[in-house]
């Protein structure tokens, strides 16, 4: 029988639970939400539901929204413990996420397990309680199909999925699991040992501490330490204390604490111990975000954000001071992030030796470790990258630093090392890693012991593919792949993927490439975004300098590569994931289909810098909306929406929510795995070359408002001005964006071809560029990266 996951249920309603069962409805997945009945509650189902309602009600105020849109809730029904558990049978599986408290897991489990299903998976999201004990409470016909499931928190962005079966789940279940979240929930897997903390949470509450430790002994204030364990050494911009506050400085402590009596044999046990300052935090309710203040507090004075950092001696808050490390200066100056890591981690000042002891700690402590908690050095790796946002994790970390200097150097400070480390030094290794035959390897516990990474047949990496001669042409800004079957591949690897002329040159000669020689052409890279738009810098630059001619042949090149990939002679799918704007967007857009990655963010966004979409975006999302029209006499709505989206510059969260703003067509889809994302366009190309799917023919009757539609827009921003919601720029900026989806000044009724709409565009962005007030925005972003409104 073919195992299949239809419902789901999860005991327990909280912050976790009401999220894991958001992701679930984000994958189309339904779910039953159960929790405790309040004390006092009636007979009517409204109040013992009480609980779970809150919690589920709350997912629509989220920030940022744990849902893909807000039409996933009708997946998600409540119920309650005393009435409903006999429904749990509905369920394939069955998932606990209530208190960490062992005591209370258990009872929950065991009222919980008679009414579970024959076939159902039962799962503890618990974050590093022991699975053994937990199942010994269950039937022994359950104890097979139960193991841990620990999403990290929040579902929606976060990849890691640790997985931890129990000596006695069935291989069988664990792996159905393990593929199920990879595919359905676009999860990343790491298998763990029913140890405490499992694998994430061991070695990255083990790196705070020793961070704090560190801070302790060098004297580093706060902010120090925050400006050393952030970007600067490749984690995120919350670094060590912005994550506290942000985890909760309660439940960081509860974690420290809770392992402490269960590790007596670890040689790094001391670490875990909490910090009188800590304890007093908590006792006077500076818990972090969640009460308001933590290591940091922010108030609004006059109307501007002002921060504060807390004292730790006095345990009073004081204004906050910019950290200053002359090193870390110079490290942002080096271009090859790598060699900025090495010149940091090994510099004499006060910087370098306080990141050294930071990440020397967590080296030892990983290598230690491994075997303990997981069988592949990989995995570890893997957990704190997909956990904690890390670029690297910490042996890739080590072998960025030099794997012979960082053993050199930790056996002179007399950090602990495993035999499998000294084996490998000794052996003469110059990394951590290996490949052998073609195979990438990572060690074990067990000294000389390596073992293949584990893959994934649907992943695709471009870079993997041109070190296969897999490449067919390639320019600075962009590449062209064999993605094998007959698809060709267009990759960007500009910087942020910026569109310039060397984009589109590669786009133009895609289509005429796959023409001749492919079945179907796929749009895709594997950067963390799609591409940011066109190279706004080297506009303002053309502009300053008066080249307007070059500057219309840049705009009329971008329109035609749109118009290229659109009328392609073979389907052409764009796959975007991460940022897709402006250009990115319209890029998109051009495609035959789009496949994108669940968490893509797209949008046109010209607007802010002071113009309009001129790469046939304005044309597209027009033609879309129009599309949409039940009454076509009636153009109103369709110039209303057009002109409300680009003139706010919306930007979808989602993919689904993307649909609804017309930047994604209803029968496009999207793949919850960023990493099955080019696999996954590549088999809509030839699913689509296979139909003989034929390319549309440009539209020359697309009918518009004309003098009427500038009548309206001049009306509503005027009065948008005079309310002081838009400055007299924003204004001009909106008439051009009107003077575009209206057809210009023609009777209402009028209909125009694509090229009329594109002229009007190009000609609007030309205008507009000229702009003082335009520049200006423009400057402002490529500075600061927000937008001036001016």
């Amino acid at each position: 029988m073919r195992r299949q996951i239809k419902k789901v249920a999860v005991l327990g309603s909280g912050v976790m639970g009401s999220a894991i069962a958001a992701h679930f409805a984000n994958a189309g997945i339904p779910s039953l939400v159960l929790d405790i009945v309040p004390p006092g509650a009636g007979d009517d189902p409204a109040s013992r539901n009480a609980v779970a309602a809150g919690a589920v009600g709350a997912l629509k105020k989220t920030k940022p929204s744990p849902l893909f849109s807000a039409g996933r809730m009708a997946l998600i029904e409540i119920g309650n413990f005393e009435d409903d558990l006999p429904r749990l049978k509905e369920a394939d599986w069955v998932i606990e996420v209530v208190k960490e408290d062992m005591k209370i897991k258990k009872i929950v489990l065991q009222n919980a397990a008679p009414h579970i299903g024959p076939e159902a998976i039962f799962s503890s999201n618990t974050s590093g309680l022991s699975l053994g004990e937990m199942a010994s409470v269950l039937p022994e016909d359950l104890r097979p199909r139960f193991l841990g499931t620990h999403f990290f928190n929040p579902p929606r962005y976060m990849k890691l999925f640790e997985l931890i079966p129990t000596a006695e789940t069935d291989p069988d279940i664990a792996d159905f699991v393990a593929d199920f979240a990879r595919t359905r929930l676009g999860k990343g897997i790491v298998p763990g040992k029913d140890t405490p903390n499992f694998v994430a949470n061991r070695i990255g509450v083990h790196a705070m501490m020793a961070t704090v430790k560190v801070m302790d002994e060098m004297g580093l204030t706060i902010e120090e330490v925050d400006a050393l364990t952030g970007p600067a050494i490749g984690r995120p911009k919350t670094a060590t204390f912005k994550l506290a506050d942000l985890v909760g400085l309660d439940t960081f402590v509860h974690v420290a604490d809770n392992i402490l009596p269960l590790i007596p044999d670890d040689e790094a046990r001391d670490i875990f111990q909490v910090p009188d300052y800590l304890r007093a935090m908590i006792t006077k309710g500076l818990l972090g975000r969640k009460s308001g203040s933590g290591f940091y507090k922010m108030e609004k004075v006059d109307g501007k954000k002002v921060f504060h950092t807390l004292d730790l001696e006095a345990l009073e808050y004081r204004e906050t001071q910019k950290a200053s490390f002359g090193e870390l200066a110079a490290a942002k100056s080096i271009e090859d992030k790598a060699e900025a890591l090495r010149m940091l981690a090994f510099g004499k000042g006060k910087a370098g030796q306080a990141i050294w002891k930071m990440l020397a700690a967590t080296f030892s402590y990983s290598a230690m470790r491994l075997g303990e908690i997981c069988d592949q050095a990989v995995q570890i790796d893997q957990a704190v990258c997909w956990g904690f946002n890390w670029k690297q994790g910490p042996f890739q970390t080590w072998e960025t630093l030099g794997f012979r200097k960082v053993v050199e150097r930790m056996r002179a400070d007399a950090l602990p090392l495993p035999a499998w480390v000294d084996a490998l030094y000794e052996s003469g290794a110059e990394s951590i890693y290996r490949t052998t035959d073609g195979i990438l390897e990572s060690p074990t516990a067990e000294p000389g012991v390596f073992a293949p990474v584990p893959g994934d047949e649907r992943a695709v990496r471009f870079e993997v593919l041109r070190r296969g001669e897999k490449e067919v042409r390639s320019n600075p800004g962009a590449s062209l792949v064999d993605l094998g079957d007959g698809v060709l591949g267009l990759e960007f690897h500009s910087k942020m993927n910026a569109i310039g002329q060397d984009t589109l040159n590669m786009v133009m000669t895609a289509c005429t490439e796959a023409e001749r020689n492919w079945r179907a052409l796929v749009v895709a890279n594997d950067a963390d975004n799609f591409s940011v738009g066109a190279n706004l810098m080297m506009l303002m630059m053309e502009a300053v300098e008066g080249n307007w001619e070059d500057i219309n042949l840049i705009i009329h090149a971008f329109q035609t590569a749109t118009g290229r990939l659109e009328h392609c002679g073979v389907p052409v799918v764009s796959a975007p994931s991460g940022m897709a704007l402006g250009g990115g967007c319209e890029m998109t857009m051009g495609a035959n289909a789009v496949r994108c990655a669940a968490e893509t963010y797209i949008g046109l966004v010209e607007f802010g810098a002071g113009v309009i979409p001129a790469g046939g975006g304005c044309l597209r999302l027009y033609q879309r909306n129009v599309a949409l029209l039940t009454d076509k006499k009636d153009l109103q709505p369709a110039f209303r929406r057009t002109f409300e989206t680009i003139g706010t510059a919306k930007v979808a969260t989602s993919c689904e929510e993307a649909v609804e703003l017309g930047f994604l067509r209803p029968g496009d889809s999207w793949s919850m795995n960023r990493d099955h994302l080019t696999a996954d366009a590549k088999d809509l190309a030839l699913a689509l070359a296979q139909s003989n799917s034929v390319s549309p023919v440009p539209d020359e009757a697309i009918p518009v408002m004309g003098t009427a539609g500038l009548g309206l827009a001049e009306s509503v921003l005027f009065n948008m001005e005079q309310g002081g919601y838009i400055s007299t720029h924003d204004r001009k900026i909106g008439m051009a964006l009107a003077g575009i989806i209206s057809g210009g000044a023609v009777p209402p009724g009028t209909t125009v071809t694509e090229k009329h709409m594109l002229d009007l565009e190009r000609e609007a962005f030309m205008r507009l560029l000229g702009e003082r007030k335009t520049l200006e925005r423009m400057e402002y972003i490529l500075k600061t990266g927000k937008p001036l409104r001016n």
